[in-house]
């Protein structure tokens, strides 16, 4: 008979658990990194009058990362939703600091 009590599966699941929260945390850095940049893009843009959202560049890194997904076990598709989630929150941060940018300018 298996055993199925939940201090069992708690302390089974307990190394793999701490193992997914450190990778969580690493993704979560990684995450801010990618932002960081954001931010700095943005302000070039500002600059320059670069559009936040720019189509070819946005189906660029969505395919980019769906076809690297194989190599790591991820399933493409989910990698192309979850890069348009990056990508939205990307230009909305971008669009955040132009709009910021543009409130300095008046004041």
């Amino acid at each position: 008979m298996k055993e199925s009590s939940p201090d069992f599966i708690k302390k089974t699941l307990k190394p793999y658990r701490a193992e997914i929260d450190r990778l969580d945390d690493q993704i979560l850095k990684l995450l801010g990194q990618r932002f960081g940049v954001v931010r700095k893009v943005a302000k070039i843009k500002i600059k320059h009058d670069i559009p936040a959202f720019l189509g070819d560049r946005v189906a660029q890194v969505r395919e980019r990362a769906a076809a690297q997904g194989p190599k790591y076990g991820i399933d493409p598709e989910f990698l192309r939703t979850l890069y348009t989630l990056i990508i939205y929150q990307s230009c909305a941060t971008e669009d955040l600091i132009k709009y910021e940018a543009k409130l300095k300018k008046k004041a």
